[in-house]
């Protein structure tokens, strides 16, 4: 799309766009088209999210709340200004109720207009500005290891199921037990990681059972691969994901509520229930676990305590337990790919030699002097 100015907004720093207006950034994401102007309530944006709105080639993201609030190292407004794309920050929820999806929306410096009035107004932050902000909000980091800390030993209180019962599980189409299983989550590098595994022969080689959790689907779809399940709330999976064939499998939270079941019924598509507390990426581990898979590989998930708090769910204490509970057979994406590049295939070094056996009998075909060797040792060995 190309991006209309005003006479009066002739500079870099102003333009208009039409915009699409969400609260939440991922359900925002696949609206997007290249050039539109992204207008999000997304405190503490993360960088999974900002990976996103760049990958969609937006042309400004408006953010009704902070990006970096400083509770901790939020990195999705970094990841924005080196993509070159423009922040402001901090509109507010009155700019934001303000702007209707599908509508031209102006922006000068930091001021926000829409149907020729200014609605609100926020903060352009640059690069330094950010940085300087990451650093101290690194230092706050203590706390929130403290408050992590403190969660994760209150939610193995509240909720000790997780760790000491198993999943009240459906009939699964496709067998794990003793398979590798390769569980796809549409987060940090999954592009990268998926591709890496791809090149690499070890999806072709050891034929894992893959499960897509909500936008993994997709994920795995991208690069020319079909999930085998797919499970969450279907809050973001593709038609395209839905028809592919996978059983799917909704997560429904203690309870029975399940979020997912709503729109696959008034889709028409068949499904199963998962009920469970955790997350849905959390819930993907425990199945491949209690199913008897000999490894779990995890693509796009959160590997790292600070991939944790730049997500800013204090829920993440469930998946930390989880973890703890698979721990013995879970690797991440980007160990698999490094170790598998180095190996040599079986099948390569088979096609080797047969490739080998080939060429010399090629060559006894239709070589004289082969010929008559080989006729003279046949002669010889009959005698």
């Amino acid at each position: 799309m190309r991006l209309r100015r005003r006479e009066n907004h002739l500079d870099a720093a102003n333009f208009e766009a039409t915009a699409r207006v969400d609260r939440r950034t991922k359900n925002l994401i696949p609206r997007l088209r290249a050039g539109d102007i992204a207008v999000i309530q997304h405190e503490d944006l993360d960088r999974v999210a900002a990976q996103g709105l760049v990958s969609a080639r937006v042309s400004a993201v408006l953010n009704a709340s902070q990006s970096l609030s400083g509770k901790y190292p939020a990195q999705g407004a970094l990841v924005l200004l080196e993509a070159g794309i423009p922040l402001i920050d901090g509109i507010g929820v009155s700019a934001f109720n303000s702007i209707r999806e599908g509508e031209v929306v102006t922006v000068v410096g930091d001021k926000v207009f829409f149907d020729e009035r200014q609605v609100g107004r926020g903060v352009r932050p640059s690069i330094v500005e950010v940085e300087r902000r990451l650093g101290l909000a690194r230092e706050a980091v203590r706390e929130q290891l403290g408050e992590f800390a403190s969660n994760t030993l209150q939610y193995l209180a509240d909720e000790p199921e997780l760790i000491t019962d198993d999943l009240d599980l459906p009939n699964i189409s496709t067998g794990l037990a003793q398979r590798q299983v390769l569980v796809v989550v549409r987060g940090i590098d999954y592009r990268e990681d998926l591709s890496t595994l791809k090149r690499s022969g070890y999806v072709s080689e050891m034929r894992p059972v893959l499960i897509g959790v909500d936008g993994g689907a997709d994920a795995l779809l991208e690069v020319g691969l079909t999930p085998h399940l797919i499970l969450g709330d279907f809050d973001s999976v593709s038609r395209d994901a839905l028809d592919c064939g996978a059983q799917l499998l909704v997560h429904a939270y203690p309870g029975g509520a399940a979020p997912g079941a709503m729109r696959l019924e008034r889709l028409g598509f068949d499904y199963a229930v998962v009920e469970g507390v955790g997350t849905s990426e959390d819930i993907a581990m425990r199945i491949a676990f209690e199913e008897s898979a000999e490894l779990i590989v995890l693509v796009g998930s959160h590997t790292s305590m600070a991939d944790f708090f730049d997500k800013g769910r204090r829920g993440m204490a469930s998946t930390f337990l989880t973890r703890m509970k698979v721990s013995s057979i879970l690797v991440d994406a980007k160990g698999v790919g490094r170790l598998y590049r180095t190996q040599v295939r079986k099948r390569d070094l088979a096609l080797l030699v047969l490739s080998a056996i080939f060429t010399l009998a090629v060559i006894a075909v239709v070589t004289e002097p082969v010929r008559l060797l080989l006729r003279t040792l046949w002669l010889n060995l009959g005698m």
